[in-house]
């Protein structure tokens, strides 16, 4: 004779998806403080460009940047290395943030989340905020350095220039780093994304003035990534208008590092 159970005692196997695909505010705490407890990622997200204003910045904050005088209240060249550096930081986070993914995936924690019900997307969410939160920090840190200084603003200015460097370097530079996290495995993708944004910084004009660059760099500059986004950042404090092309610039870039982070993570996916 045989009998069955009944349906109510069987076990489901299914699992359940969870609200929101498994987002969740604790689920981004863990991930901010496991950032937070990196010191070699603090250094050089929070500290390096609180340190490269005090040293570049800080002499100049008596230069005029414009023919604005600064008793008129003009920006000074302080305030023009302080709002480079503040990017700066948030261009590491952002990058940073994603080239994370590949050690994740040595380390097969990348597989173990594929076992739950934890949305991959979400996932990439979440890292995504802690990146930005982390790259707010070195922005904040920046400002409140050149405030204290002596580096003044008016409050659009200072609103401004952050809020652009900030969520338009995240946006961007997450993007990169992402792709980097899914097509290098290991430590090897925040190596190489440390290095390209050295790179891209100096060739973009984030460091240095373009004007006084060599005619040639001058127009390699006009096609990085770092170019649009520090010509907006840096708008509110020369005056000199805004154009169209800083933000063809920055929308095609982030295409192009979306297009490319949505194939490595599906090329990733189908591999784990």
């Amino acid at each position: 004779m045989t009998t069955t159970a009944p349906t109510a005692d069987r076990v489901s196997l299914e699992r359940r998806v969870p609200p929101l695909g498994g987002f969740s505010l604790t689920y981004l705490g863990i991930e901010l403080r496991r950032k937070l407890r990196g010191r070699r990622i603090l250094l050089f997200i929070v500290a390096f460009p609180l340190v490269m204003f005090v040293i570049i910045g800080l002499p100049l904050r008596d230069q005029p940047l414009t023919a604005v005088p600064l008793s008129q209240g003009g920006p000074s060249v302080a305030a023009y290395i302080m709002v480079s550096m503040a990017m700066y930081g948030a261009m590491m986070s952002a990058t940073q943030t994603g080239a994370a993914i590949g050690i994740e995936r040595a380390q097969g924690w990348s597989r173990q989340l594929r076992l739950t019900p934890l949305n991959p997307v979400v996932n990439v969410v979440v890292k995504t905020i802690a990146g930005m939160l982390l790259g707010l920090l070195a922005v904040v840190g920046t400002y409140i350095t050149g405030a204290i200084s002596g580096v003044q603003l008016t409050p659009a200015q200072w609103i401004a220039t952050g809020l652009a460097g900030w969520l338009l370097a995240s946006a961007v530079f997450t993007t990169l780093g992402l792709m980097m996290g899914y097509l290098v495995p290991g430590e090897g993708a925040a190596q190489i994304t440390s290095l390209a944004i050295v790179l891209l910084s100096f060739l973009g004009g984030l460091f240095t003035p373009l004007s006084s660059m060599p005619d040639f760099v001058q127009v390699i500059a006009r096609f990085t990534p770092v170019y649009g986004i520090s010509q907006i950042a840096r708008a509110p404090l020369t005056g000199a208008g805004v154009d169209l092309l800083w933000f063809v610039n920055t929308v095609v870039w982030l295409g192009i590092f979306v297009a490319g982070a949505a194939w490595a993570f599906r090329r990733d996916t189908k591999r784990v």
